[in-house]
Formats: structure tokens, sequence, C-alpha cells
């Protein structure tokens, strides 16, 4: 484990929860992994944004942590699987409760998106058809 970072200064279990899942990367790693082990380069695969740098540090610390753990098999080439431990496991509901709310926070923001378009085109149709009145009437 890794002390200074589960060190909660507030005493609030939400920071110290934060400090072992948080960040971009780790929320992802661990939901791919809710299902079935994957190797490394499957998981850089799933993850074209990051780079192999930070998938690396990022399970590093999850292993550390005891989220995560790594099989290294003893093949050339090198064949290195990663699954998520018993109390990794545990954060299902948590992983899967972030699932259902960014689907929901982006179809609510899809909406707002649709209904903002829709306010303004009626609009900038509406002044173009003004215009072009104004323009017959003096002709």
């Amino acid at each position: 484990m890794r002390p200074k970072r589960l060190d909660s200064k507030s005493g609030c279990a939400v920071e110290v929860t934060l400090s072992v899942i948080g960040g971009l990367w780790k929320p992802v790693i661990l939901f791919h992994l809710l299902n079935e082990k994957k190797r490394f380069m499957e998981l850089t695969r799933l993850m074209p944004n990051t780079t192999q740098r930070m998938l690396t540090l990022q399970l590093r610390e999850l292993e550390a942590d005891g989220i995560v753990t790594r099989h290294v098999y003893p093949q050339v080439p090198p064949k290195v699987e990663y699954e998520l431990t018993p109390l990794g496991k545990t954060l299902e509901p948590v992983l899967i409760g972030l699932r259902e709310w960014g689907e929901s926070w982006q179809t609510r923001r899809e909406k707002a998106v649709g209904e903002e378009k829709e306010k303004t085109a009626p609009k900038t149709a509406g002044t173009r058809r003004r215009r072009a009145d104004a323009v017959e009437q003096a002709v």
C-alpha cells in the first residue's frame, strides 16, 4: 500500500476513495477489468488516448493499493495480464454507478444542445425572411 496517498487530512472517506481510484484513467482501467483479465496491450487498445507510460504508472499504483493483480508469465515474448483482486471487485457498484451517471449526463447534454439549436435556428430563418420581405417592399 501507499500510505502517503491514503493519508486523509480531513478524515473524509470519499477523499480516501478518490486517492485510490481517482484520476483520469484509473476508473476506466478498473471498468475494463470488471468482467475479465486483460493483457497490457488490450488495455492500451481500449484506451487509445492514454500513453503506455501513463497506463503503466496507473496500473502500478492500483497494484500497490491492492486493487489489481499483475500476472507475469515466463515466456518469450513476455505475457502480462491484469485482473481485479477481490478488493477491486468490491468497486463494481461504484463503477457501474459512474457509468450510469455518465450515460444520463450525456443524454441530458445532448437533449440540451438539441433544444438550444432549435431555439436559435428559427430566429435566424425569421430574420432572413424579414430582410427579404423588406427588400421586396423597397423595390
